[in-house]
């Protein structure tokens, strides 16, 4: 099989089922030292590096690739194409790679340890920039919105959906009590963090632990628990 989501390769490796993932992208880093034919990265897969591969299956992701990419992937191979938008989502999904790979003891281990992960702390309100220039924020309904709100987080953004651009200060006027500042997308810095005053601020600090779905929710919500 080939990855062309680096968080589901991890998931892959972490669910035993490494041995079988013949390419990655560019952009797989975990698990640390993974070493595979790179097939470009997620938005410019070569195309015919994968073909070369054979694959049996090729795992893509619905934000994170391009349609246009798999509808010429599955000309050659079939596609598992991932929308994980919840917690629980990232649950099912370890479940059903688990299934896929044959794998079903490990993954009841990893949603276990998914599940006590979750415990919520005292509510607090947030917002979470994903962009500058301009600023750009996660919504409601985004992925990164619930990873939070499942441990008592309230998106103050929670009534925008996708990826709103909104100017800081009209965000800071909605009083955040927290603004997380993850280093990817969009790669924030300490003097990004000292223009934001008022509300408490918890970064930068590695976008994969907000960003990626799979068994790195696992460490995404440690994280979380941890610091607020």
């Amino acid at each position: 099989m080939v990855s062309l989501v680096p968080s589901l390769t991890e998931t892959l490796f972490d669910l035993g089922a490494g041995g079988a993932v013949a390419g990655i992208t560019d952009f797989c880093i975990f698990p640390e030292g993974i070493e595979r034919p790179r097939v470009g990265g997620t938005k410019n897969p070569h195309i015919e590096e994968i073909r070369a591969l054979s694959p049996d299956l090729v795992y893509m992701n619905l934000e994170e690739n391009i349609e246009r990419h798999a509808k010429a992937i599955e000309e050659f191979a079939p596609v598992f194409v991932t929308e994980p938008k919840t917690v629980d989502d990232v649950a099912a999904l370890i479940t059903t790679l688990g299934r896929i790979h044959r794998r079903d003891e490990r993954a009841r281990e990893l949603t276990d340890a998914l599940a006590k992960e979750r415990g919520t702390v005292a509510s607090f309100s947030f917002a979470v920039p994903i962009w500058k220039k301009p600023w750009m924020w996660c919504g409601g309904d985004t992925y990164v919105s619930n990873l939070v709100a499942s441990i008592g987080g309230v998106n103050v953004l929670a009534d925008r959906e996708r990826y709103p651009s909104i100017d800081l200060d009209d965000v800071l006027a909605l009083r955040p009590d927290i603004v997380f500042l993850p280093d990817e997308p969009y790669e924030f810095t300490s003097e990004d963090a000292a223009e934001i005053r008022g509300p408490r601020v918890i970064g930068p600090f590695p976008g994969h632990l907000f960003t990626w779905h799979g068994t790195r929710t696992i460490l995404g919500l440690k994280f979380l628990r941890e610091c607020v």
